[in-house]
């Protein structure tokens, strides 16, 4: 009977022991801190919703509303009552990432798979990393007042651990850039969460990110503002964290800060994912795609994905599969999405390069054509084609936002106006207290 250790129990990892568990293969799912909450905006797509089986229990907060905003406090409204008319269905789900790897992870266990609550150390791999593989792991005891030191052997690996992946290492997978991300967790008044309630927030300019976006997304009690910058800007994580918090400030007015999270996010796949019978997936692999930064989808499906390789390899545990067998998982992944990434790396390429493009970007959320193409790829995971007179007005609607985006490009930034308050209540609100905790201003900045 084949012997699979899953390493990582987050969507990935769950959903690759799931499928492993329900074909009766003889599955471990390590995951080194059960209520683990990875730093992460927690949206997801409402495909993961029907395609995952998920339950709305965990969705925190459905929202039909996003606000995309400019350097120059430009907002562009995407409403989907407008892009749907006439249905209520569609929604981007805002989680936290707590509940739902736990809910994912547990029914992965009720399946069948052994959940071990422990650190995988080390990781021997064999002749030529052919295996078996042995695992050196400490497991948590006793509620988490013990821990023991054990080993076991297995004949494949499925590596989920995320950026830092201890399974990357052993498989000598090679190294990609990656990015820093920063989110804090927000109380809010009452009026300010009511705001928030169905609404999500995005924020560019150089002043929250000079790679990606800032965001201000609605939880079940609270909002989570976070940011994200490639490694080479990870000094500045802190200053564009609170650039955030500066340009949102009016709309978190007497916000207290509740958790600080920061966590890396690879940047593109790995050189190899797939070394003997040891395969990647997840941020472990590098699938999460720039501009937008979804990873949560792309973490679930290719856990799944490699999962039914090995099912359908293995003639359900009956054999070993070979490396060549798991690469199968590879060219089925890369057919599948490999558009979808090379596409994402050139948008971002092209409107996070300077404010005057990302003064271009929001303009163009504004069109309606620009928000069904964005909507239908995000919410369905589709691609729909364009018709010609559709590419030709894009094309000329790009130019045109990127000649009045250089214009339009603030030399400061100011906050946003309050949603819920006048500006005298705002201020005097301010004079008392904006944000309680959470990240400090350095003195120098």
């Amino acid at each position: 009977m084949l012997r699979v250790a899953v390493i990582g129990g987050g969507p990935s990892g769950s959903c690759a022991a799931e499928i492993l568990a329900k074909s009766g293969i003889k599955t471990w799912i390590f995951e080194r801190k059960l209520d683990n909450a990875k730093p992460c905006g927690g949206a997801i797509p409402l495909c993961m919703v029907e395609e995952f089986d998920l339950p709305e229990s965990i969705i925190d907060r459905k929202v039909r509303n996003m606000k995309m905003i400019s350097p120059s406090n430009r907002e562009v409204d995407i409403i989907l009552d407008d892009i749907y008319p006439g249905s209520k269905k569609e929604y981007i789900g805002m989680l936290r990432r707590e509940v739902m790897d736990s809910f994912m992870r547990n029914r992965a266990a009720d399946l069948g798979a052994t959940l071990v609550n422990g650190l995988v150390s080390k990781i021997e791999t064999g002749t030529n990393k052919q295996g078996p593989y042995t695992l050196h792991y400490n497991e948590i005891l006793n509620d988490q007042s013990e821990v023991k030191g054990k080993q076991l052997e297995v004949d494949l690996i499925v590596g989920a651990d995320g950026a830092t992946s201890r399974v990357a290492k052993a498989m000598d997978a090679g190294d990609y850039n990656y990015a820093v991300a920063i989110q804090e967790r927000i109380k809010l008044p009452k009026e300010e969460m009511k705001y928030y309630e169905d609404r999500a927030e995005m924020y560019v300019g150089t002043d929250v990110s000079p790679d990606f976006y800032g965001w201000v997304f609605p939880k079940y009690d609270h909002v989570a503002a976070g940011t994200g910058t490639m490694k080479q800007n990870g000094g500045l994580i802190k200053s564009l964290q609170i650039g955030v918090r500066e340009r949102a400030k009016k709309r978190l007015v007497n916000g207290e800060v509740i958790k600080v999270e920061a966590h890396p996010i690879p940047e593109h796949p790995r050189p190899r994912r797939v070394v003997g019978r040891m395969a990647l997936v997840g941020d472990a692999a590098g699938y999460v795609t720039k501009s937008s930064g979804e990873g949560i989808y792309f973490a679930a499906k290719s856990g799944r994905m490699c999962a039914e390789q090995i099912v359908e390899s293995s003639q359900n545990g009956k054999i070993i599969p070979t490396e060549k067998d798991l690469k199968i998982y590879l060219k089925k992944w890369d057919k599948k999405y490999g558009t979808t990434y090379t596409v994402l790396d050139i948008l971002q390429r092209i409107f996070y390069t300077s404010d005057g493009a990302r003064e271009a970007f929001v303009e163009m959320c504004g069109d309606m054509d620009v928000q069904r193409l964005t909507f239908d790829s995000y919410l369905y995971k589709t691609v729909v084609a364009m018709k010609p007179l559709q590419q030709l007005k894009l094309t000329l609607l790009t130019l045109g936002s990127v000649l009045r985006g250089k214009a339009l490009a603030p030399s400061t930034y100011k906050p946003v106006p309050s949603a819920v308050r006048d500006d005298k209540e705002v201020d005097k609100m301010l004079a008392v207290s904006s944000i309680k905790g959470g990240i400090k201003k350095n003195k120098s900045q």
